[in-house]
């Protein structure tokens, strides 16, 4: 098989979302948990079509996902704090 011919290649598209990219679910502790859907890329074969003849497409798509507890509430360790002080050395001019 000559180089090339057993390969699929593919035209990629721009793409916009249409409608809401977030599917929402209350549970039943009042946990809110978010999905959102999105598509990292879209290409449509130029040298290939579908047995039934129809367009042939590679889709990669991306889904995160969000829980959001009842009481809205959570931690992070205090190193983590923008202008925290935890790690860092005072300046050697302040006793």
């Amino acid at each position: 098989m000559a180089e090339g011919k057993d390969r699929i290649e593919f035209h990629m598209l721009d793409h916009e979302s249409v409608g809401d990219d977030t599917v929402t679910f209350k549970l039943e502790d009042g946990t809110v948990v978010k999905v959102k859907v999105s598509l990292e890329r879209v290409g449509i074969a130029t040298n290939y079509k579908n047995p039934d003849g129809t367009s042939h497409y590679a889709v990669s798509t991306a889904a995160k996902v969000y829980i959001i507890p009842h009481d809205r509430r959570f931690t992070m360790p205090k190193g983590k704090v923008a202008g925290g002080q935890q790690d860092r050395p005072s300046p050697s001019h302040i006793a």
